[in-house]
């Protein structure tokens, strides 16, 4: 059985993780954009979900408190999940944006209401402090500065350990980094979607020793919509070498883009995380990672 630690880990400040981790955001049954079927998952059949994933050694769950659906919250199953894993599974979460109870969008919240937001998603996932949190920024235009000193600041209160940043561009880096130390930076990447290639974000990441944590990485332009059935020529070709899925040639794509590189891939079927989970063991070829990073791969 391939684990999570096949492909090698990383530290998110004090804190080790296997770079192949877990994204929280299906457990509620629905993308975040009401793109429901109308079939909440089940609750017990997503507390299995985690327990599968933390026994195949995955030690890094992304959730966040606007993470929910009508009937369902990523941050309660994921609760639920860690009763038996707590102290052995690192939880990442995010602040800045909300949602009001009905599930719409919510105006990036004023620096003064972070801390409710930080006390919401402790007492969603029964804890006394937070492992990571990432601001995640909505206005790319705009300065971080006084946001993330309001969290700093509940980093020095002790509700929260480590701090991270989510959407955003170098000049945002830098300036949070003049505030507190930055341990990952999550953004939306992947084969097809490669922004963060052009800003030097990937790599200044890697310079500074800073986790860059994709999302999207498998729906790629998609978005929070279940990824598309593979339609690039050349991930068919990688992936057939390899007796792989395109899935799992993507996520092996991503992780090779630095040993700084975390994976999220989120889903509900438990053949899926499997399969992700051990995509992190495949290496692919320097002249196959060619093939993949030529500039027009996407929708070849």
């Amino acid at each position: 059985m391939s684990t999570a630690a096949a492909a090698g880990t990383w530290r998110l400040g004090d804190l080790e993780v296997n770079r192949v981790g877990y994204g929280a955001m299906r457990l509620t049954g629905n993308g975040m954009r009401g793109n429901s079927d109308g079939r909440p998952i089940d609750r017990g059949a997503a507390v299995r979900i985690l327990h599968s994933a933390f026994e195949r050694g995955v030690n890094h769950i992304d959730t966040a408190a606007f993470y929910f659906s009508p009937l369902r919250s990523a941050n309660e199953i994921v609760n639920r999940a860690l009763a038996s894993w707590r102290d052995d599974v690192v939880v990442v979460t995010k602040v800045g944006p909300g949602r009001d109870p009905s599930g719409q969008w919510l105006a990036m919240a004023r620096p003064d209401r972070l801390r409710g937001q930080v006390e919401e998603n402790l007492r969603q996932l029964g804890r006394d402090h937070l492992d990571v949190v990432n601001l995640r920024v909505n206005d790319l235009g705009t300065s971080v500065a006084e946001h993330f000193g309001a969290l700093a600041e509940l980093r020095e209160a002790g509700l929260v350990r480590h701090l991270g940043l989510s959407n955003v561009r170098p000049e945002h880096l830098a300036e949070a980094r003049e505030i507190a130390p930055v341990v990952c930076v999550q953004n939306a990447y992947g084969l097809d979607r490669r922004r963060s290639d052009e800003s030097g974000l990937v790599d200044l990441c890697r310079e500074l020793g800073i986790a860059f944590v994709p999302y999207f990485a498998l729906s790629g332009l998609r978005r929070e919509a279940a990824a598309a059935p593979e339609r690039d020529a050349r991930v068919h070709t990688v992936a057939r070498a390899h007796g792989a899925t395109p899935a799992q040639i993507r996520l092996a794509w991503t992780l090779h883009r630095g040993p700084h590189v975390l994976a999220i891939p989120g889903t509900a079927n438990p053949a899926h995380l499997a399969e992700n989970i051990a995509a992190g063991a495949l290496r692919l070829a320097e002249e196959e990672l060619a093939l993949l990073d030529e500039p027009d791969a996407a929708g070849a």
